[in-house]
């Protein structure tokens, strides 16, 4: 059993946050899949990279300039066509684990996060363009992005949100998860073929926090560097248990409905000092998820520990965030902040990615 295995018999399921034309080619993915990778995720930025940053779509590129396509219809067909190939390797995980696991994340035009009507229409159009069940259709957690989800859900479309970083935005969107079930159900619709992650991100955390912590010059405060973004999680980790326990959740249970599983992002160690397996290690647990990008699943693999963490010392972790407060640290702020710029950071990184594209017509 290798340890990304390990990890699924403990209730973790880990999804590859990497994608590339290459990877598909050469085998690597379904090597990947061999060693106990269960899924893929991406976005604008890891696009960017694969695309613009080598030689491997370049014959494709030229191919649909041939046809006429502009810069915007060269990356979505380069990206459906990544995005289908990885679903369809993954379809046996996806079959064999009941829809659990196997699913395949492709983000939504992320310029349109705070626009929820067209945010709507660009999934829809996704999600029927790839015409697979193992695909899921990534929405931010912004205000119109949750507006956005839970329609989604509503008419059975998988969603996977992302740039969650407070307890707040796990709430907003646990909820409007319930709600979308809810009125699937009442339209008829199999709420077991409808499947959701709540991506939260974790070493951002860190490196906002950290720098509020150095600043105030208090020892004590500096004692928490490195283990604010842990806390943060196994906070939302326990909002988790209390709402997917709740009767409100029951009842959808009873009727075939599917946890929405918190999947933890931005999972590589920013700061050189700490651990490089630290945002896997303490956040092993059951009915999650963690999404690795190809460093951190090297280092897991070389000398992560699979254990059961996710649950251990949660009262410390709440005390630990609350006392930002008496070190007037404004937290809330802070992961606002950080959800803006995640947005900011993915709209340029998909500006990039076609100008490069524009730049190699």
């Amino acid at each position: 059993m290798t340890k990304l295995q390990a990890l699924l018999a403990l209730g973790q399921s880990v999804w590859y946050d990497n994608i590339s034309r290459d990877i598909l080619d050469s085998g690597e993915m379904q090597a990947l899949i061999d060693s106990g990778i269960v899924g893929v995720t991406s976005n604008p930025s890891i696009f960017k990279k694969a695309i613009a940053d080598s030689a491997h779509y370049d014959a494709a590129i030229q191919a649909l300039r041939a046809q006429g396509k502009s810069a915007l219809e060269i990356y979505e067909a380069l990206a459906l066509a990544d995005i289908g190939r990885a679903a369809d390797l993954f379809r046996p995980v996806y079959d064999a684990s009941d829809g659990r696991d196997g699913y395949v994340s492709i983000e939504v035009d992320p310029t349109l996060a705070h626009d929820t009507a067209v945010t709507i229409s660009e999934a829809r159009r996704l999600f029927a363009a790839l015409d697979r069940p193992n695909i899921m259709i990534k929405v931010p957690a912004t205000p119109a992005g949750v507006i956005a989800f839970e329609t989604l859900i509503s008419e059975g479309i998988n969603v996977n949100v992302t740039l969650m970083f407070s307890l707040q935005h796990y709430e907003d969107v646990a909820y409007a998860y319930i709600r979308g079930l809810q009125q699937l159900a009442a339209n008829g619709g199999d709420m077991s073929r409808v499947a959701s992650v709540a991506s939260f991100f974790v070493s951002r955390i860190d490196t906002a926090v950290d720098k509020a912590l150095a600043a105030t010059g208090d020892d004590d405060a500096l004692a928490l560097q490195g283990k604010i973004a842990v806390a943060n999680a196994k906070n939302a980790y326990g909002r988790f248990l209390d709402i997917f326990s709740s009767p409100l959740w029951l009842e959808l249970a009873d009727q075939g409905a599917r946890m929405q599983r918190p999947l933890w992002a931005s999972t590589s160690a920013k700061n050189p000092a700490y651990s490089d397996t630290l945002y896997v290690d303490t956040l092993i647990g059951a009915h999650t998820v963690n999404t690795m990008p190809p460093e951190t699943v090297v280092a897991f693999r070389d000398h992560g520990t699979a254990a059961l963490t996710i649950t251990d010392d949660l009262e410390e972790a709440e005390d630990m965030v609350a006392y930002l407060d008496e070190l007037s640290i404004d937290f809330n702020a802070i992961t606002q902040k950080l959800q803006d710029d995640g947005v900011q950071a993915f709209s340029d990184a998909f500006h990039a990615l076609l100008q490069a594209i524009s730049a190699k017509l």
